[in-house]
């Protein structure tokens, strides 16, 4: 599993360091910096590779921030049981109906992430899962095709960024890295393969392999 983790979290330094490259080369129009947390706000989905990658980072914390976290972590998964009984442990979103994942996670929520410090600053950012990575600036494949309508509204503002081809990255086999380590990730977990399983960040910090493992036997 270590090894595993490790294979990720290089895939996971091959988005930072196209991020940075960005920042290089377009700085003065890139509003993303250490300590801002204008978008670190509600729930999303991140893949269970991300959970246990995060975790990782999770148990290398202090043990009194650890157990600062895990009971706010369980505070609010219980308030999500609460909101669908059918969300319990482990958490895993792909055992409830998908449109149901919407009232879990509403898009006017902006509860702070539990794992941002008092600065403002990511408590894990060396661990944060890949959509933390992606998130801000536009994403295209080398191929121009754009993986993402949206980005942060601070960022390349009155700019056509389908011009700027030194944006560009190759998402699309990174993605597909992704997936296989997923994909084996899930092998070994399950017995099966599987494409998808979803959970939120608060499942994170009490999650762990034994426990999604359980499901190969449910």
């Amino acid at each position: 599993m270590k090894e595993l983790l490790g294979r990720y979290g290089a895939l996971l330094r091959e988005v930072d360091r196209w991020f940075d490259g960005c920042i290089q080369r377009h700085g003065d129009q890139i509003a993303c910096h250490r300590g801002c947390s204008a978008c670190c706000r509600g729930l999303f989905d991140i893949t269970v590779l991300d959970a246990l990658y995060l975790r990782s980072g999770i148990d290398a914390l202090p043990e009194a921030v650890q157990c600062s976290l895990r009971q706010k972590a369980t505070e609010r998964l219980a308030s999500l049981s609460a909101c669908n009984p059918s969300f319990v442990e482990p958490w895993i979103l792909n055992r409830i109906p998908e449109e149901e994942w919407e009232e879990l996670m509403p898009e006017e929520d902006e509860t702070p992430c539990l794992l941002l410090a008092e600065d403002g600053s990511c408590l894990v950012y060396e661990h944060r899962p890949m959509t933390c990575r992606l998130n801000g600036i536009p994403l295209l494949d080398t191929s121009g095709e754009a993986l993402m309508d949206e980005w942060c509204t601070l960022n390349f503002t009155g700019i056509d960024v389908a011009q700027l081809e030194d944006l560009r990255h190759p998402f699309l086999d990174l993605f597909a890295q992704e997936l296989l380590l997923f994909r084996e990730l899930t092998r070994r977990l399950l017995g099966d393969a599987v494409n998808e399983l979803d959970t939120f960040i608060p499942a994170a910090v009490v999650l762990d392999a034994g426990m999604i493992g359980a499901l190969r036997r449910k």
